[in-house]
């Protein structure tokens, strides 16, 4: 039984497509999450999908990968938009997540574990025959062999499921215009994984195995596609180089930054690594020096003024950061990250005049991403501020269900509801909150075994 366990578990964690998620940092930030959306959306258009049922999200990892999970939600590595040489490669993968989700390979999972479970038990079962019968050896060495009878069951379906997603990426791409020859330049810059054990290789190709077949199939698909021959733009180009040197220059030491941009590189994208690197590094007047040029250079962009604020909120000068952050929001009112940092400024200055707008910056950006939780927060401070005990426990009801906590909202909701004025919204959302927390709380004793299953 031990060996069916661990068979399965490694499985899960090499071939599944499923990917520890919260083991790692999730991050935000608005100027690549719109580009990731812009690749993406018309892909899940064309698989059928709705776009807004479908979650994106970023993971803070110099690491290869990019998987699904819980349904419809895609997770990005930002080690892969590092290594991409063009646009095209970043829309390839995402299309090719794409055909995993229209094609359901998620929940077909679990079901071809159980059909690779039957090879496994059969030889085992030879195998116990043997030992019965006095074979030793055949004993032996079927009882060895019933886990590799078992994954390679599980390997030939795996393999199917990343054809059909090549597939559905190549038509997803076609559609759309793309060309599908940045996911075979993917696949290629990286063959030689296939050389490698499984434990040696980058996540992506521990999830989705290559092989010679597979890419010399992409390669006469993308061979027969209308846009074969067609490049990115220089624009989508240029614009890929920036959220790259923004990365590195947020995930990388200063002295590596400063390596791969030196100063001698003027570019944009330089200044826009070294300015994040300036900052981490202890050298405000530098930083300020690189992000001023560039508001000066594109007085437009909303990151630019956003990334200052942020520099200047975080080394302790809330006051100051606020009319960058007002410009960012200004210039991108539909971003409710972007007013989410203008109203912590707003409220990190302890000043109560601010406190009016804080307040209806994060109304405007709950009503885009009611599930923010670290806006809730930011409300119930405002309101705790402003003496509204009532609305400050009801934001923090709402904080607690976003992020999964039902116990800790259920104790906040019912705080809250007897001090809200009754027949209003609030409180109505009270109850409301009252009624799915008390229906999704566990009983105590499964709580208890939850807590011990943790342990495990």
């Amino acid at each position: 039984m031990r060996a069916l366990i661990a068979f399965f578990a490694g499985i899960v964690s090499v071939f599944g497509f499923s990917g520890s998620a919260t083991a790692q940092s999730l991050i935000r930030d608005t100027e690549i999450e719109i580009m990731l959306r812009d690749y993406t959306d018309p892909f899940l258009v064309a698989a059928g999908l709705e776009p807004s049922d479908v979650g994106l999200y970023i993971i803070a990892d110099p690491a290869i990968n990019a998987f699904v999970t819980g349904g419809q939600n895609i997770f990005m590595h930002t080690g892969t938009i590092l290594e991409a040489t063009d646009p095209l490669q970043i829309k390839g993968v995402l299309a090719h997540e794409t055909g995993h989700i229209a094609g359901a390979h998620l929940a077909r999972t679990g079901e071809a574990m159980n059909q690779a479970a039957i090879p496994m038990f059969a030889t085992l079962g030879l195998g116990v025959l043997a030992a019965f019968a006095g074979e030793g050896g055949a004993a032996g060495a079927l009882m060895a062999s019933s886990q590799q009878f078992g994954a390679l069951q599980f390997f030939t379906y795996t393999r199917t499921q990343e054809s059909a997603a090549d597939q559905a990426a190549i038509r997803f791409l076609e559609e759309t215009g793309n060309s599908a020859e940045g996911l075979m330049e993917f696949f290629e810059r990286f063959r030689y994984q296939e050389a490698f054990s499984p434990a040696r290789r980058y996540p992506y190709f521990r999830t989705h195995p290559l092989s010679s077949a597979r890419v010399a199939a992409l390669r006469e698909a993308v061979a027969r596609s209308p846009y074969a021959d067609q490049p990115e733009s220089p624009e989508e180009i240029a614009r890929l180089e920036r959220l790259q040197a923004k990365i590195y220059g947020f995930m990388a030491e200063p002295g590596h930054v400063f390596y791969r941009y030196p100063e001698s590189d003027q570019s944009l994208p330089a200044r826009y690594a070294r300015s994040v690197a300036y900052y981490h590094d202890a050298r405000m007047a530098e930083a300020r020096e690189e992000i001023e040029s560039l508001i000066a250079e594109e007085p437009d962009n909303p990151f630019f003024y956003e990334l200052y604020g942020q520099m200047l909120f975080e080394s302790g000068h809330a006051a100051e950061s606020i009319q960058y952050h007002q410009q960012s929001v200004d210039l991108m009112p539909q971003a409710p990250l972007l007013r989410i940092n203008l109203a912590m400024s707003m409220i990190a200055t302890d000043d109560d005049a601010y406190l009016e707008d804080a307040g209806q910056h994060l109304r405007v950006a709950l009503d885009i991403e009611p599930d923010n939780s670290f806006a809730w927060y930011q409300l119930s401070i405002v309101h705790e501020r402003n003496g509204d005990t009532a609305r400050a426990q009801l934001a923090i009801a709402e904080q607690s269900y976003a992020l999964g906590n039902s116990g800790r909202a259920l104790q906040f909701a019912v705080r809250a509801a007897p001090q809200l004025e009754r027949g209003t919204p609030d409180w109505y959302r009270a109850n409301e909150l009252i009624g799915v927390a008390q229906a999704s709380a566990p009983a105590p004793g499964e709580r208890r075994e939850r807590r011990l299953g943790l342990n495990r």
